[in-house]
């Protein structure tokens, strides 16, 4: 069977430790050398940025988060294992692992590390599709003449350089399909590197449950368990009209992906429709200073996203979802385009004052749309705002002192929230 080991790279027949370096670390698979399509995940990305950063957490329970009425936004292996988990409460995480060191998020930072590891990605292939800062499908497919080594070797490499060169470890997932690498990458993480090959689509998926599906939340899940349905077994007993009848499209896509067949390509030219952050609360709330901070910090992240990508947005949206998981949506097209934190955080909060008393919530988002670039965006006053352009000003200042003397230098109190 090939091998291959992923300390030092040596491509063997399979055996129980690298000839070469001796390692045990040892990746086996019939299918090594022939799956091309992979989804790389850095691992608890924030919090591993913020252990490099300062190697005194090392070892210890990290929570990136806001003030003790915010939200984890990440949490190291350590403090998972006590429970914590991100959109949990920080008052919550913090009775689960009293022990945590919580560290306010830095975006800014996290933008950079992301453009170096996208770099590397970029060395081994132009078909790369991100689906966030430390997430990315990648199609390796006709690579092995350029690199002289198949994809399993070169995304070894990935990582190892990551790890090496950036300082942060992540985990990949190999297959012959999108969805099956994105399996994948979660079966051993962290720092792991998993195989479905397609020999084995079928008996692997029979017996996991449905939720493996990415898109499948909760509401989903239950609707899904409403018609027997919580395994992949479960949905090979229903007919594919049966399944578009009962769930629409969502069905035909289930019948599809319970065979393990996804044929959507690895879309590396696909232009960004917009940018959102979003978050879903463990206990469903409707206290405005909480949602309130959590706005603040939405339109930070977009904002930092829209600025690092030299884009900005013509339109804000605001999204809610109620305790009975019915959504709610909002938007507003602005006068002139926009990546400032403040004005996006200012009309996303007007967007929620519309709305009204209606929660309590279980998630909120926040985005923008209708993208274009950013020359030109948040160049007009507003009369109705004479202030904005002084705010703006001092965003801007606020960014270059930050660049300087690094993120924490500035600090807005509802970003503690």
């Amino acid at each position: 069977m090939p091998a291959l080991c992923r300390d030092c790279l040596a491509l063997f027949e399979d055996a129980a430790r690298c000839p070469t370096c001796r390692s045990p670390r040892i990746l086996a698979h019939p299918e090594l050398y022939d799956l091309s399509i992979a989804h790389m995940d850095c691992d608890a990305f924030y919090a591993s940025v913020e252990k490099r950063d300062n190697p005194a957490l090392e070892g210890k329970p990290v929570i990136v988060g806001g003030g003790r009425r915010g939200v984890v936004s990440t949490a190291c292996y350590v403090a998972r294992i006590r429970g914590v988990r991100s959109a949990m409460p920080m008052f919550q995480a913090l009775k689960l692992c009293p022990e945590a060191v919580v560290v306010r998020g830095r975006m800014d930072v996290y933008v950079e590390v992301s453009k170096q590891v996208r770099a590397l990605m970029e060395e081994l292939t132009p078909s790369i599709e991100p689906l966030s800062l430390d997430e990315a499908f990648m199609d390796l497919s006709g690579t092995e003449k350029l690199h002289g080594a198949p994809p399993a070797k070169m995304l070894a490499r990935l990582v190892k350089r990551m790890k090496e060169e950036v300082g942060i470890k992540g985990s990949i997932g190999l297959s012959h399909n999108k969805f099956l690498a994105k399996v994948a990458s979660d079966l051993d993480k962290p720092h792991g590197f998993s195989i479905i090959g397609k020999a084995e689509t079928q008996e692997f998926l029979w017996d996991k449950p449905v939720r493996l599906i990415w898109g499948i939340g909760p509401a989903a899940q239950a609707q899904l368990e409403k018609g027997g349905i919580r395994t992949f077994a479960d949905l090979h007993r229903w007919d594919r009209r049966d399944l578009s009848d009962r769930f629409g499209g969502m069905g035909v896509r289930l019948w599809h992906l319970a065979r393990g067949q996804d044929h959507s390509p690895v879309s590396a030219n696909t232009p960004v429709k917009g940018l959102s952050n979003e978050t879903t609360f463990h206990d469903d709330t409707n206290d405005v200073d909480i949602l309130d901070g959590h706005i603040w910090r939405m339109a930070e992240k977009v904002s930092a996203r829209a600025k690092a990508k030299g884009k900005a947005g013509r339109v804000v949206n605001l999204k809610l979802k109620r305790a009975n998981h019915t959504l709610l949506s909002k938007r507003l097209s602005l006068r002139s385009p926009t990546q400032m934190a403040d004005r996006i955080y200012r009309t996303a909060r007007d967007l929620f004052d519309q709305v009204g008393d209606q929660g309590p919530y279980r998630l909120l988002g926040v985005g923008i749309s209708d993208l274009v670039s950013e020359d030109g965006a948040d160049l007009t006053g507003d009369l109705l705002d004479p202030d904005a352009n002084k705010r703006g000003q001092a965003e801007r200042a606020a960014d270059k002192i930050r660049e300087k003397f690094g993120v924490d230098a500035i600090v807005k109190g509802r970003s503690l929230r």
